[in-house]
């Protein structure tokens, strides 16, 4: 089905500033201003980013967030033949990156509406040019499990990508995170923690994986995160020794596990059995 065929709607992923609103493209206030609905990911936001950017917003705004973007598809798509453009708003950086967009491109796409990009800025590659970590070949993972036996199944997956890998996190499980991250790739595997990108209070924590635990499970950091972790170094990986597991353990320990749960996490990590673990605990008392 050609364009022609379903009319002149077409789709626009429209990137927002991250929290810098000096950020925001020329093309953003025009797509903002001229679209005939703006589909965005947080309905408040928006008005306050319109208000911030003076810009006057005309079209019908409606909500599409991971909650009710499979609902709210078929409605947009229906705009779309009608001869809307359609713009995706999300509360920071671009759409269908880990947030909502994805569905509606494909939906549109199947059914011949074209789709293109008012380009704007990424926490992905912005936190990458920022860790110091190589950034010449990497790989964008989103989101981790959330719990902890399926976020260690996944890593041990990726602990021999040797390509720098990105992350989002949330804050109230980057210390869990970070402690899996250590006892799975090594505690000394370089990484870095961006916060709050062109925000009022940024900040980029560099260090190894193991500092970056420690220094997360002292107190819960605020805001949006994105991690970049370096690849693995080449050749094949090899139990830690007796003194490693017991820190990795104790690194569970601060990010909020009971003692027994962060043996059997460290275990199940290294393919060990839980009692071998424990009694490497245990004797060092």
């Amino acid at each position: 089905m050609s364009r022609e065929e379903v009319g002149a709607g077409r789709v626009v992923l429209a990137g927002a500033p991250l929290g810098n609103i000096g950020d925001a493209s020329t093309r953003l206030r025009e797509v903002l201003a001229s679209a005939d609905v703006i589909a965005a990911e947080d309905t408040r936001r928006l008005a306050r980013l319109a208000k911030d950017l003076d810009v006057t917003v005309r079209g019908r705004i409606v909500s599409y967030f991971e909650g009710n973007d499979e609902r709210r598809t078929p409605e947009l798509v229906e705009a779309l033949a009608g001869g809307a453009v359609v713009a995706v708003v999300t509360d920071g950086g671009m759409p269908s990156v880990s947030d909502p967009g994805f569905r509606l491109v494909r939906a549109a796409l199947d059914a011949g509406f074209p789709v293109t990009a008012a380009p704007g800025p990424s926490a992905v590659t912005t936190a990458l040019a920022l860790s110091g970590l190589p950034s010449d070949r990497f790989v964008f993972e989103g989101f981790l499990p959330r719990t902890g036996a399926n976020r260690r199944s996944r890593l041990r997956e990726l602990a021999t990508e040797p390509r720098t890998l990105v992350l989002f996190e949330a804050p109230h499980r980057i210390a869990g995170a970070l402690a899996d991250l250590a006892a799975t790739f090594g505690a000394d595997r370089p990484a870095a923690v961006c916060r709050e990108l062109t925000k009022t209070y940024e900040e980029v924590r560099r260090g190894t994986l193991a500092e970056l635990a420690e220094w997360a499970g002292s107190g819960e950091p605020r805001g949006e995160i994105t991690l970049v972790v370096g690849g693995a170094p080449a050749g094949p990986g090899a139990r830690p020794d007796d003194e490693e597991l017991r820190a990795a353990v104790a690194r569970r320990e601060a990010a909020g596990d009971s003692r027994r749960d962060a043996i059997q996490a460290i275990a199940e990590v290294y393919g060990l059995k839980k009692r071998e673990v424990y009694t490497l605990v245990h004797n060092a008392q």
